[in-house]
Order: structure tokens, then sequence, then C-alpha cells
């Protein structure tokens, strides 16, 4: 059993990171149009929050993919259950998650999407947990650098919930 135990990120402090990221972006992208795609569900709060602060002209899709399926380990294979509603060829593709720690699915994704000749490619996340990375995957915008903790909030869920609060919060053992 699980219980939440503390405040690993403000709801201040992630909202301060989504600005900070969203004018990195902007720079980066100036002049150009953009589209920004969502990894489901997780980053959907995240997503919505950093379009809102760029100052560009941008376009939204979502994506879902899983490369776990009945298992708790990545089988390395990404299976799309949502795919994009747009072309993305001669496109500013930037992917958006939530927290990338193995970055196995996102890889497998990145090279899927690769194929469908994108202007560019970048990957942005909220949070990352790279003493858990199982592979070698460049992400381009990054909020948070975290230990590797069990953590939900702001889109991130267990077991469905807690995916409503406005903060990242730590989930521990009882």
């Amino acid at each position: 059993m699980y219980k939440l135990n503390g405040v690993m990120y403000s709801k201040e402090q992630i909202r301060e990171k989504v600005i900070e990221l969203a004018k990195e972006i902007e720079k980066d992208y100036a002049g150009e149009e953009l589209l920004v795609v969502a990894i489901l569900k997780g980053a959907s709060v995240f997503c919505a929050d950093l379009i809102r602060e760029i100052n560009l002209d941008v376009n939204m899709d979502f994506m879902c993919v899983s490369s776990y399926g009945n298992s708790t380990t990545s089988s390395g294979t990404v299976k799309i259950i949502k795919d994009l509603d747009v072309d993305i060829k001669n496109k500013n593709v930037l992917i958006v998650e939530d927290i990338i720690d193995s970055g196995q699915t996102l890889s497998s994704l990145v090279k899927a999407l690769n194929t469908r000749k994108p202007k560019s490619l970048r990957l942005c996340t909220l949070l990352d947990k790279p003493q858990r990375r199982a592979s070698d995957i460049k992400v381009d915008y990054v909020g948070f650098v975290i230990e590797d903790k069990f953590i939900v909030g702001y889109g991130i869920d267990y077991a469905e919930k807690y995916r409503n609060l406005p903060y990242i919060g730590i989930v521990e053992d009882i």
C-alpha cells in the first residue's frame, strides 16, 4: 500500500519552470510554426500549461503509446494506441512528456516518428530520471532532474489517481 508523503515541487515551482521552458522553446523556434505532441495521459496537464506560455504559431496533437503491455518492464517495442491526426512531414515537432526514466518507449517513438520526415523533432519533459536511463536518448528541454522516487501529481498518476494534484508529490510504501 502507498501513501502521499510530501511535496517534491510546488505549484509555484512548476509554474516558474513551465514559463522558463516555454521561453526557451519560443526562442529556439522563433518565426517558425510548431506542432506540439503531448504523450497521453500523463503529459496532458504539463502540455496544456506549456503551450499557453509559448508565443508562437502552435498546433497541438496527442499520441498514446505503450511498450509495457501487461508487464511492469518495457518490452522496448512501442505500440501506438492513439496516433497523430496530422501529417508531420516537414513540420517542427516537439514531443512533450511528463517524465522520462528508462527512455526506451520514447526512443522507439522518436525512431518511428523520424520515418515520417519531420523538419525537426525535439523532446521536452517536465521530469527526468537519468539514473534509470536504459536507452540513449537526447532530451532537448528538461524541467527538473529528479532522484529515482515514486511521484504523482500534475498529470502523473498512481493507478489513475492523483493526476489532479497541482503539485508533484512523493509516494512511499506504508
